[in-house]
Parts: structure tokens; C-alpha cells; sequence
């Protein structure tokens, strides 16, 4: 079941979860918790490679993408611009700290959805068990720059009880790729191991 506003706050003041820094009143909405842009921003760098293969065949080794990207950093204040079509990463400003019977749903705000702005591709599901920053895969699909500033509201983020705590909560698997992230790591999907057959 989501937690309600009133299940957040206790939540919060107990240490079942942490956020940190801790969400102002304004932060809280009926069953969320607006998180807030933070200063680095990793790039895509041009001229690096002319593909990323996303699946090559066995034996030869993977291009890692973190070799593709470069990281930004952006003045309080100043705008980070994202132009039509182009696609960044960004970081929260807030750590976020998960038990193992807790999962976190993240979501765009519909405010800048609703000039372009996507917030996750794909990664919405904030596992039970995580530590850390969360990752925000930007693209915009609009048809002006978007200026992204550091400190702005750019997402929320609620959270769902589990039926039974995980056996497998994100900080203690072996081989997870992004515990403990405070940068917007790229993706380290050459460290995925393939299935045996």
C-alpha cells in the first residue's frame, strides 16, 4: 500500500526511512515527496564512439559507457540548458535511504511534463534497500531548450509497503552497479553478467 503524507512524517521521524537532507512542509505533498535538482550532470561527449552496443556477442568485450560521458558541474543559480532531442543525466539533491520492506516509485512532475521535460526514461522503481542519490535520466521532447537549474523541484517521490521484507534488498546484492551513488553515474550495463546456458 502507498504511504500517506501522515505515514511519511512518521516514517521519517522514526528512521524507518531516511531522506536527507529532510523534505521541508512544502516537500510533502498528499502522498510524495518532492525531491530537488542537484548541481552535476553527466554528458554524452561527442565523437567518442560512432555506436554503444548494447548486446555484443560473447567473448568480445563491451564498451563502457561510462568512458562516454562527461561530467558537468553547475553553479547554484546557473541554468543547465537541454536542448529538443537531447538527453542528460542529472542527480538529486537529497540522499535517499531505504529499508527492505519499502520500494520508492519516482515520477516527473506533470508542471514540466507538460512543457517537455521527461524526467526518467525508464527508472521509476527506487528498490527496497537502496542508499543513496537518485540518478534522473532527462530527455527532452519538446520543441524549445529547457533551462534546469540546480535546487528546483524536479520530481516526487512516493513509497509502497511491501507484503514481506525482500531477501534481496538493493545494498546487500552482490554485484549491484549503483549503491551508494552521490554523482549521476552512467550506465554500467558492461558489467552485466550474461545468463549461462
Amino acid at each position: 500500500m502507498k504511504l500517506a503524507d501522515v505515514d511519511i512524517r512518521r516514517f521519517l521521524s522514526e528512521g524507518r526511512m531516511q531522506i536527507d537532507p529532510l523534505p521541508t512542509e512544502n516537500q510533502i505533498g498528499a502522498m510524495s515527496v518532492d525531491l530537488q535538482l542537484g548541481n552535476l550532470f553527466s554528458v554524452f561527449a561527442p565523437g567518442k564512439a560512432a555506436f554503444v552496443d548494447l548486446a555484443p556477442p560473447e567473448g568480445q568485450p563491451a564498451a563502457a559507457p561510462e568512458e562516454l560521458m562527461e561530467s558537468v558541474e553547475v553553479p547554484d543559480g546557473a541554468p543547465f540548458y537541454l536542448h529538443p532531442g537531447e538527453f542528460v543525466l542529472g542527480i538529486t539533491v537529497q540522499r535517499v535511504v531505504l529499508p527492505a520492506d519499502i520500494a520508492g516509485r519516482l515520477d516527473g512532475r506533470s508542471s514540466l511534463a507538460r512543457l517537455g521535460l521527461m524526467v526518467h526514461a525508464t527508472a521509476h522503481t527506487i528498490d527496497p534497500g537502496w542508499n543513496g542519490r537518485i540518478t534522473l535520466e532527462f530527455f527532452n521532447c519538446g520543441r524549445l531548450p529547457l533551462a534546469l537549474r540546480p535546487g528546483m523541484r524536479v520530481c516526487a517521490l512516493s513509497f509502497e509497503t511491501l507484503m514481506s521484507p525482500s531477501s534481496k534488498p538493493y545494498a546487500a546484492r552482490e554485484g549491484n552497479k549503483y549503491r551508494d551513488q552521490l554523482t549521476p553515474l552512467p550506465s554500467r550495463i558492461d558489467r552485466d553478467h550474461s545468463p549461462k546456458s
